[in-house]
């Protein structure tokens, strides 16, 4: 979620678009193909990640937009994802010739139910931020409405939540406006054991650290992470060795967008902890990014490790939906 005066922004300019309640949507995407990161330089090392390629999508249905956060099924090419108006979607990416992400395909879009079963409701209710997938469960966190409830996998997008993961820390704690942008779940062979993992966009401790917690498994329980002014942390997966990748963002009318990915070692992940890490990418306006809040760690069968990160449009026009593709270097 973007802070309250670019928020004000994005609302004066977006185009007024109205949900439909029940039911699934199937949503015609056009993708325009993003050949280099940085505008105007066929460079592709950036810190420790190597662009791949992009896409920049639109679409005729009003729908779509509003990508809050991503995570690909084992496959690698199908995906589930939520946008912030408590939307499920789902598809697929293609690919082309060389292997570059070339367009989406089998999208639609499902409206979110809550504990009632009740869907179509205010966004406030169902502000969708942070997803992520384990055995049998698709866990969401939301914003406003502070939670993070379980639905059944498969069968999430016509379900009610099953459950909820109760937060470490008192809802008191969290910002409106800058709750529980992340759910991640740590490695099974990790010392977290394959917990839920969350950390918070701008909600922060008596310290001035972000809020964070280990929601389940053996080392259940609160830690920080060092917040570092203007970003906010957006998103965030685990790689397969247990460090946790920090995806963040930052605004100022002066210098406009930013992001950033920051890699925070999992060995350092426990109750207790403050915890920071190496930041491997920083990109400003001079970068093919937008308003980037979603990010998921692909494991190729080659032992490639990819790195997609997505934006959220705001369903405004000054913004783009965005899906970039990085390649970790070891």
């Amino acid at each position: 979620m973007l802070g309250r005066g670019l928020l004000v922004v994005f609302l004066l300019a977006s185009t007024g678009v109205a949900w439909a309640a029940g039911g699934s949507e199937t949503l015609p995407i056009r993708s325009r193909q993003i050949d280099a990161f940085k505008v105007g330089s066929s460079q592709t090392r950036f810190g420790q990640l190597e662009f791949i390629g992009g896409l920049e999508m639109t679409s005729p249905n009003a729908l779509f937009g509003a990508v809050s956060a991503i995570r690909f099924r084992p496959d690698g090419v199908s995906f589930v994802a939520v946008m912030d108006t408590g939307h499920w979607l789902e598809g697929a990416v293609t690919r082309d010739a060389d292997g570059r992400l070339s367009g989406l395909t089998d999208l639609t879009a499902t409206p979110m139910a809550d504990r009632s079963g009740a869907v179509g409701l205010e966004k406030w209710k169902v502000d969708s931020e942070g997803l992520a997938l384990r055995e049998g469960e698709v866990i969401v966190s939301y914003e406003q409405a502070h939670r993070i409830d379980i639905y059944p996998d498969p069968g999430f997008s016509g379900a009610r939540p099953v459950g909820s993961l109760p937060l470490p820390f008192p809802k008191t704690e969290l910002r409106s406006n800058g709750g529980l942008e992340t759910v991640a779940i740590s490695p099974k062979d990790g010392p977290l054991g394959g917990a839920a993992v969350t950390v918070s966009e701008r909600s922060v401790d008596k310290a001035d650290n972000l809020l964070a917690g280990i929601l389940d498994g053996p080392m259940k329980g609160t830690f920080a992470v060092v917040r570092t002014e203007p970003y906010a942390v957006t998103d965030g997966a685990f790689l397969p060795d247990g460090d946790l990748l920090l995806l963040e963002r930052r605004f100022n009318f002066a210098s406009g967008l930013g992001m950033r990915i920051r890699r925070v070692p999992g060995a350092t992940i426990r109750p207790g902890a403050v915890v920071d890490g190496d930041v491997i990418l920083e990109a400003d306006m001079g970068y093919q990014i937008d308003n980037m809040e979603g990010l998921d760690v692909v494991a190729g069968p080659d032992g490639d490790i990819s790195v997609i990160v997505v934006s959220d449009d705001n369903h405004s026009i000054l913004e783009r939906n965005l899906m970039l593709e990085f390649r970790l270097i070891k």
